[in-house]
């Protein structure tokens, strides 16, 4: 996910050249650990015990750069590499840079970044969310069927062979952004072709934010959209959070998805810490009417700038057959019930 719940923080960095180059070039080396204990029940194997890596957030280290080409223009990249604590293997798959890779222009236009890169469905989703799409209390267990391919069941909040275009900042708060990933399939430009974008306001206390995606199949014989809208507003003492959703997936003709999600949220202060609690609901509108709710608990202990303890809980009742899991910020669940407890470390 884009947007740590937690927090995030750069640091070290590190020159690129010599002598006048020197001040308009820069790397970031940065990097995020995430580990700690879950317990996982309702599954058909049964219960689990066990160590998990990226509850909250996936662990990584990333590279990111920017080099000042003048004239208010600048290039950046970003090579992001997710691996699991618990284990040492890499993440996403095994890819070296799973997370993210990419190359781009930033300038008064915006930003433009060719690579594989985090949807614009993507900002709306770990935003609006009071857990930002982390931990067994993620809105995403239920939230956004099919969110980008779905074939697994659960979303993937990243496009391979992208471009995107996010605009600056503008009207007191008002920014979008847009993203096309190529399908790459030969005599054939709209099979596995993904197209996206969000806009939204964010100034003081308040964020609203709507997006609609739209991926095809890779054999070119329907799609999955999804259209969503979220939102929070601080009001000090808590700061209320709200998301809905509406998801229809087709393919050989038939409807496989079609489907409303709403989730109520909220994170309150405790003391230096902070408590987040939710539910969320989906509601099935294909014949099977396979409806699920969640509802999810936690609380993130900060012991510095740099270090928190968390703990989180998440229960979701399935209904007429549904069999959605409870996971976490990279894992998909074995059963309908988890706790967490866990640290994390960033640098």
């Amino acid at each position: 996910m884009k947007r740590y719940i937690i927090g995030a923080s750069m640091a070290g960095m590190a020159a690129l050249g010599t002598g006048a180059a020197q001040a308009q070039s820069s790397v970031t080396i940065y990097g995020l650990l995430d580990t700690g204990f879950t317990h996982e029940s309702g599954g058909a194997g049964g219960s689990i015990n066990k160590i998990s890596s990226g509850i909250f957030n996936g662990s990584r280290i990333g590279f990111k750069g920017a080099e000042d080409l003048g004239g208010g223009l600048s290039a950046v990249f970003l090579l992001e590499s997710g691996f699991q604590v618990d284990t040492g293997a890499m993440g996403q798959g095994g890819l070296l840079f799973g997370r993210q890779s990419y190359v781009g222009l930033n300038g008064d236009f915006g930003s433009v970044r060719v690579g594989r890169q985090y949807t614009p469905f993507d900002v709306l989703a770990g935003t609006s969310d009071p857990f930002f799409a982390g931990s067994a209390a993620r809105m995403t267990n239920l939230f956004g069927e099919n969110y980008v391919g779905g074939v697994n069941g659960y979303y993937n909040n990243r496009i391979n062979n992208s471009v995107t275009w996010s605009s600056p900042v503008f009207g007191g708060g008002y920014s979008g952004d847009v993203g096309y990933g190529f399908g790459e399939t030969a005599g054939n430009m709209a099979a596995g072709r993904y197209v996206g974008a969000s806009f939204g306001y964010a100034s003081g206390p308040l964020y609203l934010r709507v997006a609609h995606q739209n991926i095809n199949t890779v054999n070119d014989d329907g799609a999955a959209k999804n259209t969503g809208f979220g939102a929070y507003y601080d009001f000090g003492v808590l700061r209320l959070h709200g998301a809905a959703a509406i998801n229809k997936s087709t393919a050989a003709g038939v409807t496989t998805v079609d489907s409303r999600d709403l989730m109520v949220g909220a994170v309150i202060p405790a003391g230096i810490g902070r408590v987040m609690v939710s539910y969320v609901r989906k509601r099935d509108r294909l014949a099977a009417a396979q409806h699920a709710s969640q509802v999810g608990l936690g609380y993130i202990y900060p012991m510095s700038k740099r270090t928190d303890l968390f703990a989180a809980y998440g229960r979701i009742n399935n209904s007429n057959g549904a069999s959605y899991k409870v996971g976490n910020a990279i894992e998909v669940g074995s059963g309908n019930q988890a706790w967490n407890l866990g640290i994390q470390h960033r640098f």
